[in-house]
């Protein structure tokens, strides 16, 4: 039985068939679209996952770097060496549809293209581990900026495969079922009613026959008792 009232009518079931055909194609359609994001998923976790390691070991030699040009260095000319920056940078952020999904995608360009600029301060009273440091953390900049564009994009695929399966699931173990329960219900009821007509109509049939022969024996014993009337009646000589 279904959970809910049904009007058990051929139009509710044509309406029902129509839905069911519906659900079917979007079922479908959604287990293809939940297999592509996996797709997608599983190459941007493999390109998150190399990414991170070449970061955290541009990372480790950066810092590696940066120590040992603290230990050579004094603090008071460390902190004068960095603190005005020559060069800057800008950051523009894009969107990029992936199966209706928005992931974004950033491009970033620097004010000036020669790479000399991106050391703030003279060599003279510098320790070339300083610059060592500089540079490491200036190559690893565009990896840190893809790895945060690769992170971002995992976790909104990640999160639409999570919708993607519950929509695929509610369909596959709710509402198909529900609908085809629904309509072999309907059938079930308009078989019934059907059995139930043909069953009166062969009823009604049967009280029109019986009519049909008890009028019929009635006016053949009305026609008989004439006859034997009229055979009683004396003739004239």
């Amino acid at each position: 039985m279904p959970s809910t009232t049904i009007n058990p009518t051929r139009m509710e079931l044509t309406r029902l068939k129509g839905r069911l055909r519906t659900a079917r194609r979007g079922h479908k359609l959604l287990k293809d679209k939940r297999d592509e994001l996996m797709k997608q998923f599983m190459d941007v976790i493999r390109e998150n996952r190399s990414l991170r390691r070449r970061v955290e070991e541009g990372l480790m030699q950066a810092h590696g770097a940066f120590t040992v040009a603290a230990a050579l260095m004094s603090p008071e000319m460390l902190e004068q060496s960095l603190l005005y920056p020559k060069q800057s940078v800008e950051l523009d952020m894009t969107f990029e549809n992936i199966m209706s999904v928005d992931v974004p995608r950033y491009q970033f360009k620097t004010k000036s293209q020669d790479p000399g600029e991106i050391y703030p301060y003279g060599f003279a009273q510098t320790s070339g581990e300083l610059d060592d440091a500089v540079d490491a953390m200036a190559g690893v900049f565009q990896d840190m900026l893809r790895l945060a564009e690769v992170e971002k994009t995992s976790q909104l695929l990640a999160e639409e495969i999570e919708k993607t399966r519950r929509r695929v699931n509610a369909l596959e173990y709710v509402k198909i079922p529900q609908m085809e329960e629904s309509i072999r219900y309907i059938t079930m009821k308009l078989d019934e009613n059907e059995r139930a007509n043909t069953i009166r109509l062969m009823k009604v049939k049967e009280m029109v026959l019986k009519d049909a022969i008890e009028e019929r024996r009635d006016e053949n014993a009305r026609a008989a008792r004439a006859f034997g009337a009229a055979d009683e009646v004396p003739r004239e000589e």
